[in-house]
């Protein structure tokens, strides 16, 4: 496939960089920030001086409180930097907009290296104000104004996405015969993952037995398939693959992109609740290259709610329409050795609510070898995806 017809192939990721991870932290979120973005500038090789982009995803916003403090200029002015292009802030394709954003202005050449990072401080705000995890997350508090697509949700008092992701889960099970000890899969194979994830909020294993008995949040979804709200910051470098050759060590290949948008976060739904816009984004991602589903080694799948992992592993073709839940019962198919290692983190739902940049930096963490005891074996093919209101996915490859 021609390298050149796609801006994709000609960037990859050269940094990595996360700081502590807390329920709640004693720092400040742009504290956060800055030994986020601190960490994957000297991971990639470079100085601050270097870079000359930096953009964030999506912005810094004053309602939902904590779910994004910190804004491109306070990372600009609290590093130092000197930088020619900000990204944007907007919803777009949610958590991976900025990173596409980041790969179209390096691959039109607007800059060399770019900073990508996302900053969230849900659960100092929580303990602070004593919110719930749905007020937290979307709405701010019970007098919080609310805008949007949100209008559509909250009349009908569904304040928290689970009411919303609920119903595709219900869905699901209605339509395709899945039950709970097959959703359980996801959360019980996180947890075990995450008990070699030293960032990870919770590390004491969780039985299949313990989810089925935990309470329901919105049926079909309990407890342990809501995601963990948290403080922490992860960044990366983003750079011209010309400019990474003289970097220390290979870079992390970007070998395909997908996206797409829609569904309920915008106000409005089409189709059924069996599957999600992020199906075109798989198709998009697959258009992009050579490789095949199967060729991938490990994924990195958006676990914000359990079902949407089932249902992007569908977008995914990473097995068929209705199977995914039968592809995970039990864990063997999906744990360290299996035949496709999934969330080797512990994801969203043990290692904390990091918007898919989480994902991400496990993705790099994996192809460059440093997973440690949760290291999949010779890694060299990574799909990652993210989001459940707009949708993104990235094929990420060991040089």
């Amino acid at each position: 496939m021609s390298v050149d017809r796609f801006p994709e192939k000609h960037v990859c990721i050269t940094g990595i960089g996360q700081s502590e991870v807390a329920r709640p932290s004693s720092k400040t979120p742009i504290a956060l920030t800055v030994d986020a973005c601190l960490a994957a500038i000297a991971d990639a090789g470079l100085t601050p001086a270097d870079i000359d982009g930096i953009t964030t995803w999506p912005g810094p916003i004053q309602e939902p409180k904590g779910f994004s403090p910190v804004g491109s200029t306070e990372a600009v002015l609290a590093l130092g930097l000197d930088p020619v292009w900000t990204g944007a802030s907007t919803d777009g394709h949610a958590h991976m907009s900025a990173m596409f954003s980041a790969i179209q202005a390096i691959a039109s050449g607007l800059c060399r290296h770019v900073l990508v990072f996302r900053t969230v401080g849900q659960a100092s705000v929580m303990a602070a104000s004593k919110l719930t995890a749905g007020q937290a997350n979307l709405i701010g508090g019970k007098n919080a104004r609310v805008s949007g697509g949100l209008t559509w949700n909250v009349a009908h008092n569904a304040i928290s996405a689970a009411h919303i992701f609920g119903l595709y889960g219900q869905a699901y099970f209605d339509v395709f015969g899945a039950n709970s000890r097959q959703l359980g899969a996801i959360a019980v194979n996180g947890r075990a993952m995450a008990a070699h994830n030293p960032k990870a909020i919770f590390h004491k294993p969780l039985t299949i037995d313990e989810y089925l008995e935990s309470r329901l949040i919105c049926s079909p979804l309990r407890l342990f398939d809501c995601d963990v709200p948290v403080d922490g910051s992860t960044a990366f470098l983003f750079s011209a693959r010309d400019a990474s050759r003289d970097l220390g060590r290979p870079p992390i290949n970007i070998e395909a992109m997908g996206m797409s948008l829609g569904g309920i976060g915008l106000g409005f739904h089409k189709g059924d609740f069996t599957h999600m816009p992020s199906d075109r984004a798989g198709e998009m991602l697959w258009s992009r290259t050579d490789l095949k589903p199967a060729d991938s080694d490990t994924a990195q799948i958006y676990d914000g709610f359990s079902i949407l992992t089932l249902m992007w592993m569908e977008s995914l073709q990473l097995c068929g329409r209705g199977e995914a839940a039968a592809f995970v019962e039990g864990g063997s198919r999906i744990g360290l050795d299996g035949q496709l290692p999934l969330n080797t983190g512990g994801g969203q739902l043990s290692a904390g609510r990091l918007h898919g940049y989480g994902h991400t930096h496990e993705a790099c963490m994996q192809l460059w070898g440093r997973g440690g005891a949760r290291q999949v074996a010779d890694a060299q093919v990574c799909v990652v995806a993210n989001g459940g209101f707009g949708y993104g996915a990235l094929l990420l490859t060991r040089d």
